[in-house]
């Protein structure tokens, strides 16, 4: 448990929130019991009560309803995180691809929703021609992580993040995801730019051709604790 000096942040709040919402769905999918199904929800309920509580307060009976409309039956209804798969695009230049997104317009490597009846690499494909019509070769695993731990999404994610190699094409914005592309130097991005001090050096080391090693999250032991006591593996 929490050693006494360490503090409930509000990453730990939305995590416990979204794990208690996953297991209490999760035991809805699989339990015929009535008295179990009384239980489950009722640990949905004080899920959503744990939010109220963070900057971005959501009301609980809006968070159960959109919570309950996800319940399914049997295995199809078992909780897990979403998936996205981000793409860092390097050319002959040792330049990397960004895209301008339409909605925030803030710059970042090509990010996409993991499509059905597609690899995670070839969804990374398929997202840089998508939004930046160049056409590009998967080169090697860079990344993944939990979106919530690293704290860029309040949703249980994981994000998968290939190195690609551009091969053909030519820039072209999708008209609606995208403001603007381009190739940048890394001494040279675009602002706004998200956090690239977390991703920007294993990205050009990777365009560079240079060894990087596949990151991931250190195990926290125990996990449910946060990041208070993780330690790097």
């Amino acid at each position: 448990m929490f050693d006494g000096e360490s503090q409930v942040t509000e990453k730990d709040l939305i995590r416990w929130s979204e794990a208690l919402s996953a297991i209490a769905r999760t035991g809805l999918a699989f339990t015929e019991s009535l008295y179990e199904q009384e239980r489950f929800q009722e640990v949905m309920e004080v899920a959503a009560e744990i939010q109220t509580g963070t900057s971005m307060p959501i009301d609980p009976k809006v968070l159960i309803t959109e919570w309950t409309k996800t319940i399914g039956h049997g295995v199809p209804g078992y909780v897990t995180p979403k998936s996205t798969v981000g793409a860092i695009v390097g050319n002959d230049d040792g330049e990397l691809l960004l895209v301008q997104r339409a909605d925030s317009g803030i710059w970042l490597y090509p990010t996409g929703w993991s499509d059905v009846g597609y690899s995670p690499a070839e969804v990374a494909a398929k997202e840089v021609w998508e939004e930046t019509g160049i056409k590009a070769e998967v080169v090697q695993l860079l990344g993944v992580h939990d979106g919530m731990r690293l704290g860029f999404t309040r949703i249980p994610l994981y994000s998968t993040v290939f190195h690609l190699r551009a091969v053909g094409g030519e820039l072209k914005p999708h008209p609606l995801e995208c403001s603007d592309v381009g190739w940048f130097a890394e001494d040279d991005l675009p602002e706004p730019i998200v956090n690239p001090k977390r991703w920007a050096p294993q990205a050009f080391a990777a365009i560079r051709g240079e060894h990087v090693d596949v990151q991931f999250d250190s195990v926290r032991t125990p996990p449910w604790e946060g990041d208070h006591h993780a330690e790097s593996i």
